[in-house]
């Protein structure tokens, strides 16, 4: 438990080296440490909090390698969204508040870093001529993503197999 709880908080500060590379290991981790810290043992309560806290360290770690990015100011009133959301959840525990205030920065991270890993110097331009396509998958993918985890609080394990179960008529 000590390990999982130490890695996403210590994961986040490779991300100003290898913005690409510990972007996506951050998500991986950050998609199933829930399912491994609470089977072992962590109540739900202390494990949002670290979640959230660890979370935000994440932030401030995008904001400062992002911060030669063409798309710094972006990402500084992205990270102010997502700022006021976990101030607000730190204050009413209620996590309504991230479906209000959306997590846009770390996919706009994740996409910019990609591009930057495969596009190298032509990435900002690439970006530029693509950030209206870019933008609304972002936007789609993470209304739906803070639904599914915070109003609706569904289970993707569980969600994913209904869907295929009735796909193949199972």
């Amino acid at each position: 438990m000590a390990l999982v709880v130490l890695l996403k908080y210590l994961l986040p500060l490779l991300l100003v080296p290898f913005p690409f590379l510990a972007g996506w290991a951050n998500f991986l981790l950050d998609s199933v440490d829930g399912d491994i810290l609470i089977p072992l043992g962590l109540a739900e309560g202390s494990y949002q909090n670290i979640d959230k806290s660890a979370d935000y360290v994440t932030y401030i770690c995008m904001v400062i390698a992002a911060w030669r990015w063409p798309l710094r100011r972006v990402v500084l009133a992205l990270f102010a969204l997502r700022t006021a959301g976990q101030a607000l959840f730190f204050l009413t525990g209620d996590e309504v508040v991230f479906f209000l205030f959306p997590n846009f920065l770390e996919p706009l991270f994740l996409a910019y870093a990609s591009i930057a890993f495969v596009k190298r110097s032509e990435a900002p331009a690439f970006f530029a001529r693509h950030r209206v396509a870019i933008g609304l998958l972002i936007v789609l993918y993470k209304l739906q993503d803070e639904y599914v985890t915070h109003v609706g609080n569904i289970d993707r394990t569980e969600l994913v197999g209904d869907l295929l179960g009735r796909l193949t008529g199972g």
